[in-house]
């Protein structure tokens, strides 16, 4: 059965879901407001979620884990000041203004260089608790809700969204999506210089060639200055879509299946609202790391599908990788979610995530197969900006992923995981 043969009033019923989900978001946006990572007004949100859902699921569990929920960009600052420290000293070489120390000051400027490259490839590429130890620690939570099946487990399934929101990324508040990746770039690229010039110096450095690496080496200081400033710590935004949007949604599948009286067979549906993903997608790690054995152990072929930013219809897509497409997600998981949007007679593609990650790539890496439903529009550029409020939700494209999502659930329930449908 179809989740849209589901009810005579499908429609109706969803669009009732759809306003819960919205009137939620603007509850936990105007009495709660914006949530740090690790923060008191992340865990008052997970407890309002807590008391909301137990009435609508058959069980609500709360798990904690440690975070250190300023390690994950704190890398930038680190490496944003390592490098300015390696330009400094690669001018100071160039120039020879310090003759017995020039050779030390290129080999130095080296082993920056290689640790700048270690901390972003272990904590953005990778999500390695690199840094972590450098920051104190708080504690976060994840909020877990069941609709149990109604015989024997067979399969699971688990939608998933993210509680906490972010700190304001300053060049997508001033510039949008294209200045961010144009000041990513930049900071790619001046580090990539500054391994070429250090390189190069060590075997020839003298005359005209001096004074073309140093004017090269100058023209980084400024780039690198500018990811001093990627983050501002002292605005955490609102994140109504990039955050709230999953979470609510995912519970409103529970309570689109409660308020119908549907209840699969074989199949368990799970809602989980996740703490500290946006440090790095701690509370997906931490939910992976205490279920994922176990899920492998009960034998109920198992499926995680994170839902994030629902805020621009025409960019609803699948990922089927992450991280900008370093991160590799299940191909079944990702196939799944396509053909119950063709279901509800849409046409989405199957693509690569921003470079930013969502819950589902923690949960790949975990174990669990996993992919992820997302309808962010960069274009808009209010993800992790201050206008990212619950004035700028869109209904529709809420509604329309809660169809998407309903129609998952009853396709995975009738078919489980395949390479095609």
């Amino acid at each position: 059965m179809k989740a849209n043969e589901s009810s005579p009033h499908f429609d109706s019923k969803v669009r009732e879901c759809s306003n819960f989900t919205v009137r939620e978001i603007k509850k936990i946006c105007k009495e709660i407001g914006p949530r740090p990572s690790g923060g008191e007004s992340e865990r008052k949100a997970q407890n309002y979620i807590e008391s909301l859902m137990g009435g609508i699921a058959d069980s609500v569990k709360s798990e904690e884990f440690d975070v250190h929920p300023k390690a994950f960009t704190g890398w930038i600052l680190i490496d944003g000041i390592g490098m300015l420290i390696a330009s400094a000293l690669l001018i100071l070489a160039h120039l020879d203004l310090v003759p017995f120390a020039s050779e030390a000051f290129r080999a130095a400027a080296i082993v920056i260089s290689v640790l700048a490259a270690v901390l972003f490839l272990g904590e953005f590429v990778f999500r390695k608790k690199v840094v972590d130890f450098l920051y104190p620690v708080s504690s976060s939570s994840n909020v877990i809700c069941a609709r149990n099946a109604a015989g024997e487990l067979k399969r699971r399934i688990i939608f998933a969204g993210h509680i906490d929101s972010s700190y304001e990324r300053r060049f997508l508040n001033l510039g949008g999506e294209k200045l961010n990746v144009t000041v990513v770039i930049l900071g790619i690229g001046a580090w990539c210089l500054t391994v070429v010039t250090a390189g190069v110096s060590m075997f020839a450095d003298e005359g005209v060639l001096s004074v073309v690496m140093t004017v090269i080496q100058a023209l980084t200081i400024p780039i690198f200055i500018a990811v001093l400033f990627f983050e501002n710590r002292k605005l955490c935004v609102m994140g109504a879509n990039g955050g709230l949007t999953g979470v609510f949604s995912s519970m409103a599948v529970l309570k689109y299946l409660k308020d119908n009286g549907i209840r699969f067979e074989n199949t368990e549906v799970i809602a989980v609202s996740t703490g500290c993903e946006e440090c790095g997608q701690r509370g997906a790690q931490a939910f992976a790391n205490a279920h994922a054995k176990d899920f492998a152990e009960d034998g109920a072929e198992t499926v995680f599908i994170a839902v994030d930013a629902l805020n621009g219809y025409e960019s609803l897509s699948v990922f089927g990788k992450d991280t900008a497409g370093i991160a590799p997600l299940d191909k079944q998981a990702a196939n799944l979610v396509r053909k119950a949007a063709e279901i509800c007679g849409l046409d989405i593609p199957v693509t690569s995530g921003p470079l930013a990650s969502t819950d589902a790539s923690a949960a790949m890496k975990g174990g669990v197969k996993s992919a992820a439903l997302s309808a962010v529009d960069r274009s808009a550029g209010y993800i992790h900006t201050r206008r990212d409020t619950a004035d700028n939700i869109d209904i529709k494209t809420i509604e329309t992923s809660l169809k998407i999502m309903l129609e998952t659930a009853f396709l995975f329930d009738g078919q489980g995981l395949c390479d095609e449908y």
